[in-house]
């Protein structure tokens, strides 16, 4: 059986870098479509171009694309929801109006205005403008921004994992109340609950007070970990490569252990006791700046950094069959590639589980330093 479970796991990985490295061959084709070659990605410069822009959030999903018969490239995907609020209010359509297009040629009316998507952000265009002109940086010189909540593929994936999160952890607390032991998947769930509450939460707040706090760090620990392993999947995810979705989570951290320190907490930061009087309030901008700023940057940009690295590496050797099979050979080239990308993805499966322990546990230890009982520690 233990054997059955490792070949079966070991199948999975390779299944999923086989086809990230489809998917990357397949979509990457669509990168410029108003190439001779039918917008295929070959050179160095243009797969650089193409990782930059795939760890982009993005406004629609591209599984892969194909020639038909008559010679033209077909993109398979699905489009997503754009919602702008304009200069005449609120603007809804379908992402599928661009035409894949992201070079700011195609222009879509709508409500009587005009809009473009110059890379990946989408721009009103001013009034009696037709198209989209240019300055010698390559900025419109004739299109403003617009306040964009469309619904994005970052946003599908926060939605998706958040709702097999709440259906996973729902189905173990029902079996909680009417047995003792789970079964199915949540037996899978329970050791991961309790290695949280006990060796993260417990050690790091303490007795006292880790209960406050479990639940918080069990949804930081599980979001992060199964969005990470998301992101190794064909669908292309990269929410938490996102600084936008980073951030939140670390102002969330912020704002808990903020609102939860205690007197002492913010007294031995503000007046230091033990130290001259003269340096406290050097001490105190310090102080400040580190809990305020330093604290939440540093949860915020190692979880990005990690994750949008581990996507560009990957990437990077996937497009070893490109950039090489001149000297290589399309088949050396692509085995190469294949096996590369096939032990990064390893390598990537535990970064996913590392990234969401460290950024678990760094926050437990700044609640636990902000809740602790100074009086009673000294």
């Amino acid at each position: 059986m233990k054997i059955a479970q490792k070949s079966i796991k070991f199948i999975l990985i390779v299944v999923v870098a086989f086809f990230t490295s489809v998917n990357f061959a397949a979509i990457s084709e669509k990168n410029q479509d108003n190439q001779s070659d039918g917008g295929r990605v070959n050179t160095k410069e243009e797969v650089e171009a193409y990782i930059l822009h795939h760890i982009k959030d993005s406004h629609d999903f591209s599984l892969f694309s194909y020639t038909s018969d008559a010679g033209e490239r077909k993109h398979v995907g699905f489009p997503l929801p754009i919602i702008l609020w304009t200069s005449e209010g609120l603007v809804t359509f379908m992402s599928s109006n661009f035409h894949h297009n992201d070079d700011g040629h195609v222009i879509v009316e709508k409500n009587g205005l005009k809009f473009a998507k110059i890379h990946s952000k989408i721009y009103e265009l001013n009034k009696g403008a037709s198209e989209v002109t240019f300055d010698e940086t390559h900025h419109a010189k004739n299109a403003h921004k617009v306040l964009d909540f469309s619904i994005t593929k970052s946003v599908v994936g926060v939605l998706l994992i958040g709702f097999l999160l709440l259906l996973w952890f729902s189905s173990l607390a029902r079996q909680y109340k009417t047995q003792k032991i789970p079964t199915g998947f949540a037996r899978v769930l329970e050791p991961l609950v309790i290695y949280v509450r006990d060796e993260i939460a417990r050690p790091n707040i303490g007795e006292k007070h880790y209960r406050r706090f479990t639940g918080y760090l069990l949804t930081v620990f599980f979001f992060i970990w199964t969005l990470n392993l998301s992101g190794l999947t064909p669908l292309g995810f990269n929410v938490t490569g996102q600084l936008a979705v980073t951030g939140c989570l670390a102002i969330f951290t912020l704002v808990i252990y903020s609102v939860s320190g205690t007197k002492g907490y913010w007294m031995h930061m503000i007046w230091m006791p033990g130290v001259p009087v003269l340096i406290r309030p050097v001490l105190a901008i310090i102080e400040l700046a580190g809990a305020l700023l330093i604290k939440p940057f540093s949860l915020l940009v190692r979880l990005f950094a990690n994750i949008s690295a581990g996507h560009i590496v990957v990437m990077s050797l996937i497009a070893i069959m490109f950039t090489l099979k001149e000297s290589l050979g399309v088949v050396g080239a692509t085995g190469l590639s294949l096996v590369l990308s096939f032990f990064i993805t390893l390598i990537e499966v535990l970064v996913a589980f590392l990234q969401a322990y460290i950024f678990t546990m760094l926050s437990a230890l700044f609640i636990g330093m902000a809740v602790e009982d100074h009086a009673e520690h000294h």
